[in-house]
């Protein structure tokens, strides 16, 4: 019988051959001797974004003309930033304004105080200082000025265009 191979040895060669290296591959691997970055970034989370506040303040009346109003509620949101919006209902007019710390050399700081309370002095050394300002569409305003006893109350003073004086208190 002829074979392709030649000799029946021959082809048993090849075979044995054949199994041996099966055999000897069958038990290796392949390691990567440095270990190839990823073409994805590894998952990181992200940073929390700060959110605004809102605080609700209470306007309490100091005199005859504030007493006509009574006691007022207003809104303070703080952006975080120095800044934010301040707005109130007076007499059935929506005022809408902003807040801002000051520092404490801001000119002018200490007038409003002045005429709500008089010239009694207000002790606000250490406390962060802040005015706030709005406005109506039919003309009325007011002007306060605040200190900031903790990150989210404080008190103040108040006056508005028609001469009402109040005590302003706001945050939890």
């Amino acid at each position: 019988m002829h074979t392709p191979f030649g000799s029946t040895a021959l082809r048993r060669a090849l075979l044995l051959g054949a199994l041996a290296s099966a055999t000897l591959l069958a038990g290796c691997y392949v390691v990567p001797v440095q270990p190839q970055p990823s073409i994805y970034p590894p998952p990181q989370a992200l940073p929390a974004v700060p959110v605004a506040a809102t605080y609700g303040a209470r306007l309490y009346p100091l005199n005859d003309t504030a007493a006509q109003t009574g006691m007022l509620q207003a809104t303070v949101t703080d952006n975080l930033n120095g800044r934010g919006t301040f707005s109130l209902n007076f007499g059935n007019e929506l005022m809408q304004g902003e807040a801002t710390r000051v520092a404490d050399n801001y000119p002018g700081y200490g007038r409003v105080h002045q005429q709500v309370y008089g010239q009694s002095p207000r002790p606000v050394s250490g406390f962060r200082k802040g005015i706030a300002n709005a406005a109506g569409a039919r003309g009325a305003y007011v002007n306060c000025e605040y200190a900031l006893n903790a990150q989210s109350t404080g008190t103040g003073a108040c006056i508005f265009s028609n001469g009402a004086k109040y005590q302003l208190h706001f945050g939890s």
